[in-house]
């Protein structure tokens, strides 16, 4: 379940909206931040169920995205 952040505009037409407030955004702004959930191995790429969610851990939307969408955010340094 890594963080990610997106890294192109997402149509709002690519997101299953969970809370109806936020249907009327048109596209969702680079540097958003959800979670991978789930990843589907789609033979030539995998693309990656991301879920977005408030401060509060309330989902509020999910989309499926390709990796060259997002970027897997570290929050420590790993030592090799």
């Amino acid at each position: 379940m890594d963080s990610v952040a997106i890294l192109k505009a997402i149509s709002n037409t690519r997101l299953a909206v969970v809370e109806p407030e936020y249907a009327s955004i048109s596209s969702w702004p680079v540097g958003l931040v959800g979670t991978i959930v789930e990843v589907y191995d789609m033979g030539k790429e995998c693309q990656d169920l991301v879920e977005f969610a408030d401060s509060q851990g309330i989902e509020y939307a999910m989309a499926m995205l390709k990796a060259d969408e997002i970027l897997v955010l570290q929050y420590e340094l790993a030592v090799a």
